[in-house]
């Protein structure tokens, strides 16, 4: 992203000024309080939505100029798993991105035992997508993005209403996809979840980056004037156990 701009009608900017480099291989972490644009960003980033000034380039060329390559190469997971959905069983819904990609059933077939394999639901295979618990929801459009053969994964608030189980079952995910060398791109404001993880941290604050680096040297200048809470704080008490304080 180099300059990009995002106004309304209104006149108002919910993008300003963008400057951001992806690099091939890293796990890199976009956080933001709610509105802080992480989700237009996104939206930007893979062409289903355009800037009002300002140039996205996929190595090298603008994703304007072919997003159906963009697309092919970079998959998103939406916070809203249940309506990445479309198949009656895992397996079926796995294979609907490789079905219309017009591949042969061996391949089809195959893509779809190695996606499950990854985000370790190969014992689903058979199971109605809808009777997975979040977390299972969360993985299985990891699956189904992994088939279509991106390697680039953008997932978008991955961790919004999940329990501790679900949470730990898509960090699990992320973990194996960034050792097998895929770009993932997560946007959150839950830092404590996924920190450990990334090799950079961004900081999105109305509209604009305030911070980009090393996450330990991005919290040491400081992120909570932005709206994102600090995962450092010690819990000695259980009157600490609050983000309220």
């Amino acid at each position: 992203m180099e300059g990009v701009c995002k106004r309304f009608p209104d006149g108002s900017e919910a993008l300003s000024a963008v400057d951001l480099e992806i690099r091939e291989g890293e796990l890199l972490v976009i956080a933001g309080s709610n509105g802080s644009g992480k989700t237009l960003l996104m939206r930007i980033l893979v062409g289903l939505a355009q800037p009002s000034s300002g140039k996205v380039l996929f190595r090298g060329l603008p994703v304007a100029d072919d997003a159906i390559r963009v697309r092919k190469a970079v998959g998103l997971v939406f916070q809203d798993a249940d309506a990445q959905i479309v198949g009656e069983t895992v397996a079926e819904d796995v294979g609907f991105g490789p079905r219309n990609l017009k591949l042969p059933k061996p391949e089809i077939e195959r893509r779809v035992a190695e996606a499950l394999a990854l985000v370790r639901l190969e014992a689903k295979y058979a199971a109605p997508p809808r009777r997975l618990s979040g977390g299972e929801k969360r993985r299985l459009a990891v699956a189904g993005v992994l088939a279509m053969g991106c390697e680039v994964l953008i997932l978008d608030e991955p961790f919004a209403n999940l329990d501790w189980p679900g949470v730990v079952q898509v960090l699990k995910a992320v973990e194996k996809l960034a050792a097998a060398g895929k770009t993932v791109v997560i946007l959150t404001h839950e830092l404590e979840k996924t920190l450990a993880l990334a090799d950079r941290l961004v900081i999105l604050d109305k509209g604009s980056i305030r911070d980009d680096g090393k996450p330990q040297e991005v919290l040491d200048r400081g992120i909570e004037r932005f709206g994102v809470r600090d995962p450092r704080r010690s819990y000695i008490d259980v009157r600490d156990c609050s983000w309220l304080v």
